[in-house]
């Protein structure tokens, strides 16, 4: 007889071994009546080379965007960091962007990127010491939202915090709101943070960049079901789900979701769960802001805001925010938004 996932959960099910989190946020997210799956388990070895090629695509406009601005005033940026100082990257992945700001910062006392890629984190440790011999590099594997405390005798130096890529963008705004909080009191008590931040734009452009003609984004995103297959004991017939990206433009987000294409099941560690022809599982959100509004969260998170740098089209945005040593919420102007 099929064991169902509903009913399953409501007996005792022990999940163990060392991918235990993995299993049990899929189990728990495929339970819901509104099947979910946590966007941070994309990045596998092979998500993290799929991402890094979405990256390149001509429909892809953040990344290219946001690297222009980086060039453009990466001397701006670093005008202020202080000799000793240290630079925390959240969510570093190849650290590609990051090499603009550290040629600009030679007298860093250290750089530490946060990825949960083990394999990114050596790649990038590999290459930038090779550049830049002097850098003390210190990578810490693990997921950049449960951080509380960087290693002891880093602590009291100056903090530069580094959060490129709009991936801020994959929190509701609560929960950014909370992660921004977090990071500022991370980086106290005299820190700040670039971050960046995707713009508000014409719904078309923003689906085009989130389902490319050449079928990378589809990819990266059904990989998810691969990684469930070879490491949960899945059982997901690949050719029976197909990539979509839409926009709500009432949430200001755009969305990607793998569909079933038709009445199926597949198994997860011995669990069943059941998949009705059209019925999504929802991946990933992309929020995109207005620059008054991202000032509005990143204020109620205690953050000051700073200079904010665009392109010439006004299609992304690197916010520097400054830290409220009170940590009181910042009033909102009226009308930012």
């Amino acid at each position: 007889m099929m064991r169902t996932s509903n009913k399953a959960l409501r007996q005792p099910y022990v999940i163990t071994g060392p991918d235990r989190e993995f299993a049990a946020s899929v189990i728990e997210g495929l339970s819901k009546p509104r099947k979910s799956l946590p966007c941070q388990f994309f990045y596998d070895a092979r998500g993290s080379e799929l991402f890094e090629e979405i990256t390149c695509l001509p429909e892809y406009y953040p990344t290219r965007t946001e690297i222009a601005i980086l060039d453009a005033h990466a001397a701006e940026i670093a005008s202020g960091v202080d000799d000793g100082a240290v630079l925390v990257e959240f969510g570093s992945g190849s650290s590609r962007k990051t090499e603009i700001l550290l040629a600009g910062l030679p007298r860093l006392r250290a750089y530490v990127p946060i990825d949960v890629s083990a394999s990114a984190l050596a790649e990038a440790k590999r290459r930038l010491t090779k550049r830049f011999p002097a850098l003390a590099v210190r990578p810490i594997a693990g997921d950049f939202s449960r951080l509380l405390a960087l290693p002891p005798d880093l602590a009291q130096p100056r903090k530069l915090g580094f959060f490129p890529g709009s991936t801020i963008g994959n929190f509701s705004p609560l929960a950014a709101t909370n992660l921004l909080g977090a990071m500022r009191r991370l980086l106290s008590p005299d820190g700040w943070l670039i971050v960046g931040v995707d713009l508000k734009k014409d719904a078309r452009k923003l689906i085009r960049a989130y389902n490319d003609a050449a079928g990378v984004t589809a990819a990266f995103n059904l990989n998810l079901l691969t990684r469930i297959n070879r490491e949960l004991e899945g059982s997901f017939d690949l050719d029976g789900f197909r990539h979509e990206a839409i926009y709500d433009p009432r949430e200001g987000r755009v969305e990607m979701h793998i569909v079933s294409m038709r009445n199926q099941a597949a198994r997860i560690r011995g669990l069943w769960f059941r998949f009705s022809a059209g019925e999504t599982i929802h991946t990933e959100n992309s929020y995109k802001y207005s620059i008054g509004q991202f000032q509005d969260i990143s204020g109620a998170a205690g953050w000051l805001p700073g200079r904010v740098w665009t392109d010439d089209q006004n299609l992304f945005s690197v916010h520097e925010l400054i830290s409220n040593s009170a940590g009181t919420a910042v009033i909102p102007v009226a009308g930012s938004a």
